[in-house]
């Protein structure tokens, strides 16, 4: 089965390594809440269940239509752009982002990219403001 255009070995081994990466980010027991939250768009609703779940503060999406900011504050969150959770991520302590940005590019391998050639990349991925913000 492919599931958004990657085979199922493929998914669970990316699975895998984001479960190691993030031991603690599994959320479980949410499903319960589901049916009772209200979204434009109900394929949505179990991401609100999971960050109601945990106590989140931001729901971290470039759909913003489907998380409408004035529903979300009834539960203490607000929706926000990745570039915009990047980016105020990366004002928090702009050295250890820097750092982690040359380490990055240090590991990078395949294919193997200068600093600016990411930027450029991050930039097509719609991180403007973020890659701006790290080259400044």
């Amino acid at each position: 089965m492919l599931r958004k255009g990657i085979n199922e070995q493929e998914a669970n081994k990316r699975i895998g390594k984001a479960n190691l990466a993030f031991p603690n980010a599994l959320v479980e027991n949410y499903e319960s809440l589901i049916e009772t939250l209200k979204l434009p768009d109900e394929e949505d609703k179990h991401v609100l269940a999971a960050a109601i779940k945990t106590n989140a503060n931001v729901i971290v999406t470039n759909n913003l239509k489907d998380f409408p900011n004035d529903y979300l504050l009834k539960f203490g969150l607000k929706a926000k752009k990745a570039d915009d959770f990047i980016t105020d991520t990366i004002d928090l302590n702009p050295s250890i982002a820097a750092d982690a940005f040359r380490a990055m590019v240090l590991n990078r391998r395949n294919p193997k990219m200068d600093e600016y050639e990411v930027l450029k990349r991050l930039r097509k991925w719609g991180l403007k403001e973020s890659a701006d913000f790290i080259q400044a």
